[in-house]
């Protein structure tokens, strides 16, 4: 399996950007796909993720601020953050698992900064 992540980017404090992930290969009809940040100062933190025919679930710190979704005919998910702050600045990362099988993205920026 294959895993792109796009739509990083800057973005004004109070901003938005949405970011979005495909998968490709041998895709799995249950699966789970999220999204995990990453910083040099901290460990890779989950932030959000949506398994086949469930509803997305939500770390704290981004409840109510971020969105997921996908598009199971394209294998896609998407993560669409509003009112960002400086403290999501981080690497974005798309990660895609079925059964013991997992995969990573490459990463996608988003800085946010005035």
């Amino acid at each position: 399996v294959h895993v792109v992540e796009s739509g990083g980017g800057g973005v004004q404090p109070g901003g938005s950007r949405r970011l979005s992930c495909i998968a490709s290969g041998d895709i799995r009809i249950i699966n789970d796909m999220g999204w995990y940040r990453q910083t040099p100062e901290k460990q890779r933190e989950w932030v959000a993720a949506i398994a086949s025919g469930d509803t997305p679930r939500y770390a704290d710190s981004v409840r109510g601020r971020f969105t997921a979704s996908r598009d199971n005919a394209k294998n896609m998910v998407s993560l669409q953050m509003n009112n960002l702050k400086p403290e999501d600045t981080s690497l974005y990362y798309c990660r895609y698992s079925a059964s013991a099988y997992v995969q990573w993205g490459q990463g996608t920026q988003v800085t946010v900064s005035s």
